[in-house]
């Protein structure tokens, strides 16, 4: 049986965006990102103009997504996170396809993608007793 840490790896791995949860200037705020799975790593894209990026890299942060809104009939529900180191991260070619296209712009600037990585330490999963709009 896999452990809730590889549980929600595998979990993230079935959705395409997600938040981080970090502190900034000892207040906490939520991130928005991009991501995939690797190799039980957490890949994330975020915009350089937002400057999150910054404040993840070299920070222990909680990542976390869901299947609230994209369940299909009769399927659980979820919500997972993961908490871990997060580091820069040069993604190869591979990795970048796997990301899909990126938007053209976010807030009214171009998007210029910077990529994290996240090694998770522990992770927490929850479902639902019953299928999707029962909660």
């Amino acid at each position: 049986m896999p452990s809730d840490e590889q549980l929600a790896v595998g979990l993230l791995g079935r959705t395409a965006y997600g938040r981080a949860a970090i502190s900034m200037r000892a207040l906490p705020f939520l991130a928005f990102a991009r991501h995939i799975v690797a190799d039980g790593r957490v890949l994330l894209r975020m915009p350089t103009s937002c400057g999150y990026h910054q404040v993840c890299a070299g920070s222990v942060l909680a990542y976390g997504a869901d299947n609230l809104g994209s369940a299909r009939p009769g399927e659980r529900l979820w919500t997972v996170q993961v908490v871990g180191r997060c580091e820069a991260h040069e993604p190869s070619a591979d990795e970048i396809e796997r990301f899909g296209t990126v938007p053209r712009q976010v807030d009214g600037e171009p998007f210029e993608p910077v990529y994290l990585r996240i090694e998770p330490r522990f992770g927490t999963v929850h479902f639902t007793d019953g299928p999707a709009g029962r909660l």
